[in-house]
């Protein structure tokens, strides 16, 4: 589905951009395209999208660096190569699951911002749609 949704985009650019109609065709495209924007259920796919690069951003970054923090402490303390390596490898497979676990709470998140959106523009098309009497 993607991958036809990228398709039909990109056409719609290069039509738009090496369209020689006019300026009124132009419009006429450009009226299309922000018809289609507005559309609830359009507007139901931005908001997942958002939702989710916004529990993303929120946790896995702080993650990664108390990761990386925690393995260079370990490498950094007192002890033979070995012991270093050893505590440094120990420290980054916690940090790797730790990562692991903030990335799968990232998706937990998406997934009921995803129900929450598609609730929303249910509700948002079904007020919309005037009632027959």
């Amino acid at each position: 589905m993607r991958g036809k949704a990228a398709l039909v985009v990109g056409l719609v650019a290069g039509y738009v951009l090496g369209a020689r109609a006019g300026r009124e065709r132009y419009e006429q495209i450009k009226a299309q395209a922000e018809k289609v924007w507005e559309q609830p259920v359009v507007q139901g796919q931005v908001e997942k999208v958002k939702a989710f690069g916004v529990s993303a951003l929120k946790s896995v970054p702080g993650v990664v660096w108390k990761g990386a923090k925690s393995v260079t402490g370990a490498a950094s303390q007192s002890g033979t190569v070995s012991e270093r390596a050893e505590r440094a490898g120990r420290a980054a497979k916690a940090s790797a699951h730790e990562v692991a676990d903030a990335v799968e709470d990232s998706v937990d998140d998406a997934k009921s911002a995803e129900k929450t959106a598609t609730t929303r523009a249910r509700a948002n098309k079904n007020s919309s749609t005037p009632s027959e009497s």
